[in-house]
């Protein structure tokens, strides 16, 4: 088959490897006007590095492997941990943060040079019972025999079969950065959600000696953004116990990066006709578990399973692609959206889950495709 694939981020790109190595004719189509290289960096937890692993994709000598994740008070008392090692143990794929540039890199190792087509912003989409057609604000089109959404939560394929006002506004968002700090725990294989009533901070190493951290603090669409925002998290987040302070001290301004936290509701059906979507066109989440990634390759696995070949109605396909990934997309939607972090009520975390739990809860979600994709 010919397929099109609108967006050449982590899903459009795990999408084309896969359908790729199954035969089929694959063009991608981004706006940008060159490869993204920068952005802050991404947890793959087992799911996702096996998913890759599955898809020729190594992470080998690239990133950090996190043994663990350890959730603090403000004031440095452990609250809850999850053993991460755990989950590698049981299924012989590790955890790893890994700058998002260097992931598309590799994604993109060995696919052909004429793949992707940049500047190519899409406007409108058409479909008739043979062929689905792209056109782009340039005044060129695509077509194809199929056609995959993979463009981010600001999807222009996702607002052509759901309208506008699908995705909405969480209550928290992330000024965040990838910087080269070094303390400890940057050359360690462990990361800190430390949580309390001014919001949050993470902290996790990203290999290279660079530490991926980020705060989380109340937001709406309409706020503001503050003139100088690195000062204003070190008035609000100063006083936290260490390793807070120091790396407060040594971030830029440089580094930092805002986004605002958003999510739609699962659909059972994603898509229409020769259309559907992979990744946050389908279902943006709170980055609350870390799985937005991860799910995204999961929906790359899946869906290139079912389009392995050329036999069957494509659309009859595509249904059946949204209909194995709803039940574990939608869990791991509502997990992300309703974890306590969201609420930011420091004592609940640790009352509800001790270490053993929230392992086991980790595992659980992270990995149920994990045996599948080897």
């Amino acid at each position: 088959m010919e397929i099109i694939i609108a967006g050449a981020g982590v899903g459009g790109l795990a999408v084309a490897r896969v359908l790729l190595a199954a035969g089929h004719q694959v063009r991608v189509y981004e706006q940008a006007p060159a490869r993204r290289t920068g952005g802050a960096a991404l947890s793959i937890f087992s799911n996702g590095t096996a998913v890759l692993h599955d898809l020729g994709v190594s992470l080998d000598g690239v990133g950090a492997r996190i043994d663990r994740i350890d959730s603090l008070t403000a004031d440095g008392r452990l609250r809850a941990g999850a053993n991460i090692a755990h989950a590698a143990e049981r299924y012989g794929f590790e955890t790893r943060t890994i700058s998002r540039g260097l992931l598309l890199e590799r994604l993109a190792d060995g696919l052909p040079d004429d793949l992707v087509h940049h500047a190519k912003t899409c406007e409108t989409v058409t479909q008739d019972d043979d062929r689905v057609t792209m056109t782009f604000t340039d005044g060129s089109t695509a077509t194809g025999d199929i056609l995959i959404g993979a463009d981010g939560h600001h999807s222009a394929v996702r607002r052509r079969l759901w309208g506008d006002g699908s995705v909405r506004a969480a209550t928290f968002g992330t000024w965040q950065g990838l910087s080269p700090i070094d303390i400890d725990l940057t050359h360690s294989h462990r990361s800190l959600m430390i949580t309390g009533r001014e919001g949050a901070c993470g902290l996790m190493p990203a290999g290279g000696g660079l530490l991926q951290w980020w705060f989380d603090v109340r937001w709406s669409p309409t706020d503001e953004r503050p003139a100088a925002p690195l000062t204003e998290l070190r008035r609000r987040f100063g006083g936290w116990a260490s390793p807070v302070p120091e790396v407060l001290a040594a971030a830029s301004e440089d580094d930092l990066d805002f986004f605002g936290h958003h999510w739609n509701k699962v659909r059972r059906v994603w898509g229409e006709g020769r259309i559907t979507l992979v990744g946050d066109a389908a279902h943006t989440m709170p980055p609350t578990l870390g799985q937005g990634a991860n799910q995204t390759l999961e929906d790359a696995w899946v869906l290139g399973r079912l389009l392995a070949d050329d036999g069957g109605d494509p659309a009859v396909r595509l249904r059946s692609y949204e209909e194995a990934r709803y039940p574990r997309v939608s869990l791991v939607s509502r997990l992300a959206r309703r974890n306590p972090a969201n609420w930011r009520i420091p004592p609940l975390i640790g009352r509800l889950f001790p270490e053993t739990s929230y392992t086991a809860m980790l595992a659980r979600y992270s990995n149920r495709l994990t045996a599948a994709a080897v």
